[in-house]
C-alpha cells in the first residue's frame, strides 16, 4: 500500500497525518468543503513533507476522446497556477470521483475511466512532477491505479471510512470545518426548480410580462433609473421578509455532512415566500449592469445572510427559456459567498454563472480573483464608497448627475481588474527572477510517497447591458 502523509493544521500547534490511501480518500472532502460527483481532482503536493497546495476540479468529460486534451490542460493550469503562487508541484495527488449509472457497479466505473487515470499521470509525466496516487472513488468505495498489490488494495475496492470516524473528520470538527453535502446537493440549491410543469410555466409567463414592460424602459434609458429604484426597493423588500424567516438548519449526518440535501428547508421556505411576480420584477432589473452592481452592495453584515437566501431563490426561479438570465443572481450568490469567507459555495455558484455565459465579465472577475488569492476587502471598499454615496444623495435629495454615478459602479470593475493584473505581473516577474529548478521524482508514480504535510484547506442576458 502506498504511503502519504498529509497534515492540516486546525491549529497552529497540531498537525494530521494521513498514512494511507484509505485516509486520503476520506479527507477530499474536507479538502473541498463538499463531497465532488462526477468529478475530477487534482491537488498539488509541496515540499519533501508533501504539503497541501492548489488543488483543481472539473467534471469528468462524457466523451472519451476528451480525455487526453483535458488531462493535458489541467496539467498545466495546475502547474501554472501553483507557480502563480510561487512553487512549483513537486508532486500530484488525484481523484477520480463518480458513482455509478443504474445497472452498474464502481468496480465497473474503476475499469472504464482507468484510461483516464493513465492520461493524468501521463499529462503530469510529461512536466517532470510524479503523480503519487490516483484513486477511484464509486459507490462508497475507493480504488488505487497506483498500487499493484492486491492484498492491501483489493480488486473489490475497500470501503470508504465511516463519517466521523477518521482522524482527518476529528480535525475537520475541532478546526469547525464542514462538509456540507455533494456538489450536485449545492448546485441543486442553484438550479431551476425542480416543479410540475404548470408551475414553472406560471413563473415564466410572469418573467415574459415583466421583460415586456421593463426592458424597453432599461433600452429606452430616460425610464432606466426608475427600473432601477424599483427593482432594488422589491428586493429589499423581499430580504427584509426572508431575514424574518430563519434559516431551516440542516439536518446533518455524522461527520458534520449535511444529509437531505444541503439548505433544503431553508430552500422550499424562501421559495414560499417569494411570488412570481415580485421573482420575475427582480430577475429582469438585475440584467442591467448598474442596477446589478448596486445590488452587489448587501455583501456583508446583517444584510449578506438574507441576500444570499435570495439570489439562490432568484437563480432558482430563471425556468425555461429564462435559464440564462440566471447568470445575474448566480455571479451576486458566488460575490457573497467569497465576501463572506465562504469559498466552496462561490466557487460552485460562479461556476454554474460561467458554464452559462463564460464572457461574463463580473463572474469572470471575482472568478479569477480568488483563484488568485486575492482578498475581497479590495472590492468590498469600493462598495461600500457607492454605498455611502448614494445613501449622501438621497438623504440630501441632490443626485448626481447620472455619467457621475455610472463612473462610481465602475469603480469597483475597474479596482478589481487592477489588483488581479497587479498580482499577475508581481507573480510572473517573481518567477521569471528566480531560476526555476524542475524537482527530479522521488519515486516514481505510484510508488512509496515521502512523507508530506498538507495546511489546512486551501483555499442569459435580457440586454447587453447585463454583463
Amino acid at each position: 500500500m502506498n504511503k502519504h502523509s498529509e497534515p492540516t493544521r486546525p491549529a497552529d500547534q497540531q498537525q494530521v497525518t494521513l498514512r494511507s490511501p484509505a485516509e486520503l480518500a476520506d479527507a477530499l472532502p474536507f479538502l473541498m468543503g463538499f463531497h465532488p460527483s462526477d468529478s475530477i481532482v487534482l491537488v498539488a503536493l509541496h515540499g519533501e513533507e508533501g504539503r497541501f497546495g492548489g488543488r483543481l476540479r472539473l467534471g469528468i468529460p462524457r466523451s472519451s476522446r476528451e480525455w487526453a486534451p483535458v488531462s493535458e490542460q489541467l496539467a498545466l493550469c495546475l502547474v501554472e497556477g501553483s507557480e502563480r503562487r510561487g512553487s512549483r508541484p513537486d508532486g500530484i495527488v488525484a481523484f477520480l470521483c463518480q458513482d455509478p449509472g443504474e445497472g452498474a457497479t464502481g468496480r465497473g466505473v474503476r475499469d472504464r475511466l482507468q484510461p483516464l487515470a493513465q492520461l493524468i499521470r501521463t499529462g503530469f509525466g510529461g512536466l517532470d512532477i510524479p503523480v503519487h496516487e490516483v484513486l477511484c472513488i464509486s459507490d462508497g468505495r475507493f480504488w488505487s491505479y497506483c498500487c499493484p498489490d492486491t492484498r492491501c488494495c483489493l480488486p473489490e475496492g475497500t470501503p470508504l471510512a465511516l463519517p466521523g470516524t477518521s482522524v482527518m473528520a476529528a480535525a475537520s470538527t475541532y478546526a469547525g470545518i464542514q462538509v456540507r453535502g455533494s456538489l450536485r446537493e449545492m448546485e441543486a440549491r442553484l438550479e431551476p426548480w425542480p416543479v410540475s410543469a404548470s408551475r414553472a410555466a406560471e413563473q415564466e409567463q410572469a418573467l415574459d410580462e415583466a421583460a415586456g414592460a421593463l426592458v424597453p424602459m432599461i433600452l429606452g434609458g430616460g425610464d432606466r433609473e426608475e427600473v432601477g429604484a424599483s427593482t432594488l426597493r422589491t428586493a429589499r423588500e423581499l430580504m427584509d421578509r426572508l431575514a424574518q424567516t430563519p434559516p431551516v438548519p440542516p439536518r446533518r449526518e455524522e461527520g458534520g455532512r449535511a444529509g437531505g440535501g444541503a439548505g433544503e428547508g431553508t430552500d422550499t421556505t424562501d421559495d414560499l415566500l417569494i411570488a412570481d411576480d415580485e421573482a420575475a420584477e427582480v430577475i429582469i432589473g438585475l440584467q442591467d449592469r448598474e442596477i446589478r452592481d448596486r445590488a452587489a452592495q448587501w455583501m456583508e453584515g446583517p444584510d449578506a445572510e438574507a441576500a444570499l437566501r435570495l439570489w439562490r431563490a432568484l437563480s432558482r426561479r430563471c425556468v425555461g427559456s429564462y435559464a440564462e438570465h440566471a447568470v445575474a443572481p448566480l455571479t451576486l450568490a458566488g460575490w457573497v459567498a467569497w465576501s463572506c469567507g465562504d469559498e466552496p459555495a462561490a466557487r460552485v455558484a460562479l461556476g454554474l454563472a460561467l458554464r452559462l455565459d463564460p464572457t461574463y465579465t463580473f463572474a469572470q472577475l471575482l472568478h479569477q480573483a480568488f483563484n488568485e488569492g486575492l482578498d475581497p476587502e479590495t472590492l468590498r471598499r469600493c462598495m461600500r464608497a457607492e454605498r455611502i454615496a448614494t445613501a449622501t444623495e438621497t438623504a440630501t435629495g441632490s443626485p448626481r448627475p447620472r455619467r457621475s454615478r455610472q463612473s462610481t459602479t465602475k469603480q469597483a470593475r475597474k479596482t478589481m481588474k487592477r489588483v488581479v493584473r497587479k498580482a499577475t505581473i508581481k507573480r510572473a516577474t517573481i518567477k521569471k527572477e528566480a531560476p526555476r529548478t524542475v524537482p527530479a521524482p522521488r519515486s516514481r508514480p505510484g510508488g512509496p510517497v515521502p512523507r508530506g504535510r498538507a495546511v489546512g484547506r486551501g483555499g442569459q442576458r435580457g440586454t447587453k447591458s447585463g454583463r
